[in-house]
């Protein structure tokens, strides 16, 4: 690690990546805010380079199996993913008029984009993504079992396949899930 973070070295190659939302609230419970993370994938996907190989999106963060497709780079991608959504769920919070979480949710994106200098009024992600290089095939196994299994563990379905939000329908199920999934 270095005083930037973590660093994705290889950008073209496949990485295992985590976003969680700043003290962890729970914001993806309500769909709208769910399906901004979605749109957005998919739009990386078409505009941008990128490949998705896994994902699941929980409740207060995500984790993503992706690569690059030349000449983008994986990091360019993600930087450019996490500051579109962060800006775009936080205006769909202030002018959500069912939201009962509002000024609580704001508060804590306020007070998180005050203590980092790196953001200009609100902080909805945490600063790191902890990219993980998948170079051996072990690692790569495991943390798409992990990956599946996130919604199974927290008791939101009893199989990856059922979830929603994840690949597991496309791994599990041969179905095909929200997003396209580059299979590896």
């Amino acid at each position: 690690m270095s005083d930037r973070g973590y660093l994705i070295r290889n950008q073209h190659a496949v990485h295992f990546i985590t976003f969680a939302v700043v003290e962890w609230v729970d914001v993806f419970t309500r769909k709208i805010y769910a399906d901004i993370i979605v749109e957005s994938l998919i739009y990386c996907q078409l505009n941008k380079g990128l490949k998705i190989h896994a994902w699941c999106l929980m409740s207060n963060h995500i984790h993503l199996i992706v690569s690059a497709e030349e000449p983008f780079k994986l990091s360019d991608i993600l930087r450019d993913f996490k500051k579109f959504t962060s800006v775009k769920i936080i205006a769909e919070i202030q002018n959500h008029p069912q939201e009962s979480r509002k000024s609580w949710m704001l508060w804590i994106f306020r007070r998180a984009g005050e203590e980092n200098n790196r953001n200009k009024d609100f902080q909805f992600w945490q600063q790191d993504n902890h990219p993980i290089e998948l170079d051996h095939v072990q690692i790569l196994d495991s943390k798409m079992d992990y990956l599946h299994q996130n919604p199974v563990r927290a008791g939101l379905v009893r199989e990856e396949k059922d979830y929603v939000f994840s690949s597991g329908i496309d791994y599990y199920d041969n179905g095909k899930g929200l997003i396209a999934i580059d299979f590896l």
